[in-house]
């Protein structure tokens, strides 16, 4: 999936209240981007390090820019979180994704209970509910989420158990924005109740699919599908 505009290179300042980042681009000018990840960024956050912006053309925004992506040890991590659900469904309604072919219905932000679910795909009549993560950090050959405590991200795994027991397919896919990595699992140092949760969730039938993208200034794609192996 490549980006629908040409990205801005620069340099992270700082990034600060949690949604803003002061970016230096190349040719000198200073910006303020806008910083989609509401996490921590643990391990995806180094002062100084090259970054993506993209441009906004919404006269409404009071940021100019938007952070894609930022250089970790020579390597792309991209940190907007918008990314995922807008390249699960690309695969979903192309390619596919390992272990979700052959889908030929899909609706987005659906309502089930008391929460909402990411992507509802269909396949023969059968529903497919698929709640989609964004994964940043790193712990030495393990992707990890999350990357602080969630307890919305919780409830998605109590949702999805509760849409297992009802007959239908569940499943949690972690999209990993980074190369460097060749394990998922959950971060239970940071969560350990999201880390109980998710492994409870795959007792009761849960899959989990963590999905690893190479990121890049032209665009983000589809790599592999990685082992879910808790430590």
């Amino acid at each position: 999936m490549e980006f629908s505009q040409k990205l801005m290179p620069g340099r992270l300042i700082r990034r600060y209240k949690r949604f803003l980042a002061d970016v230096e681009l190349n040719d000198g000018t200073l910006v303020t981007a806008h910083c989609t990840n509401s996490g921590s960024m643990k391990t995806a956050l180094e002062e100084g390090a090259p970054v993506y912006l993209s441009p906004v053309s919404d006269p409404k925004r009071k940021t100019r820019y938007t952070w894609e992506m930022i250089k970790i040890n020579d390597q792309w991590v991209g940190i907007n979180t918008n990314i995922p659900n807008k390249l699960a469904v690309h695969l979903l309604a192309g390619p596919g994704i390992p272990g979700l072919e052959g889908y030929d219905f899909m609706s987005k932000e659906v309502t089930i209970y008391d929460s909402r679910i990411d992507v509802l795909a269909v396949k023969n009549g059968d529903r497919c509910y698929i709640e989609v993560k964004n994964v940043t950090m790193k712990g030495d050959e393990y992707a990890l989420f999350p990357d602080a405590v969630t307890t919305r991200g919780k409830k998605h795994l109590e949702t999805l158990m509760r849409i297992k027991k009802e007959g239908m397919r569940a499943v949690m896919l972690y999209v990993i924005q980074r190369m460097d990595v060749e394990k998922f699992d959950a971060a239970k140092e940071i969560d350990p109740e999201y880390a109980e949760t998710l492994n409870l969730a795959v007792e009761k039938g849960v899959e989990v699919i963590p999905l690893q993208i190479k990121v890049t200034p032209a665009g983000v794609y589809l790599h592999k599908r990685l082992s879910y192996e808790p430590r």
